[in-house]
């Protein structure tokens, strides 16, 4: 779970490096083999992308009181988050 803002900075830029990784598989890897060779990447995005949705979803504690997650303020869709 992702603590803070450095924590997020560096789940950011290991989701980019992994994407980096699938698009270079995509272009190299035997059509074949490209399924299994990108799925553990691709498990790994959809874990860290879901631990920076989780970090966005509670609200950052300004005071000793505790945070309180945006889903009981909107309980709407997200938009442009599957």
């Amino acid at each position: 779970m992702i603590a803070n803002d450095r924590e997020l900075q560096t789940t950011l830029e290991r989701i980019g490096w992994f994407q980096q990784q699938v698009a270079h598989l995509r272009r190299a890897a035997n059509p074949v083999n490209y399924r299994a060779a990108a799925w553990g990447f691709l498990a790994e995005i959809d874990r860290m992308q879901l631990d920076v949705r989780e970090y966005f979803c509670v609200l950052p504690v300004e005071d000793a009181g505790a945070a309180k997650p945006i889903a009981s303020v909107y309980s709407g869709p997200v938009v442009g988050v599957s």
